[in-house]
């Protein structure tokens, strides 16, 4: 079982920059792909990036693509969210989980508490 903590989440303004962080913590945390869910107030949640369990591949929901970037480094345990050119419209709470399997886009575990990322116009 992998327990998940995000972090990184804000505010900022519409073409900025945030970068989340995902620490995991169980020494099975580099078996998994993982990936990013995000849920905007008044939606279901919904799949955003996975990277798999060695890092060497990724994908993307087509909305983020070539903003965002999943990278992980599993000596930390921990997975990234690097997001650029933010828009109004990616205001929602960030959510990490395992992705079970790899290319589902299904979370396979228990949600953590989420970190806030507002975007302003």
């Amino acid at each position: 079982q992998v327990q998940l903590v995000e972090s990184g989440g804000g505010l900022v303004q519409a073409g900025g920059s945030l970068r989340l962080s995902c620490a995991a913590s169980g020494r099975t945390f580099s078996n998994y792909a993982m990936a990013w869910f995000r849920q905007a107030p008044g939606k279901e949640r919904e799949f955003v990036a996975a990277i798999s369990w060695s890092g060497a591949r990724t994908y993307y929901a087509d909305s983020i693509k070539g903003r965002f970037t999943i990278s992980r480094t599993n000596v930390k345990n921990t997975v990234y969210l690097q997001m650029n050119s933010l828009k109004p419209e990616d205001t929602a709470v960030y959510y990490c989980n395992t992705e079970v399997p790899y290319g589902s886009g299904h979370a396979g575990g228990s949600w953590g508490q989420g970190t806030r990322v507002t975007v302003s116009s």
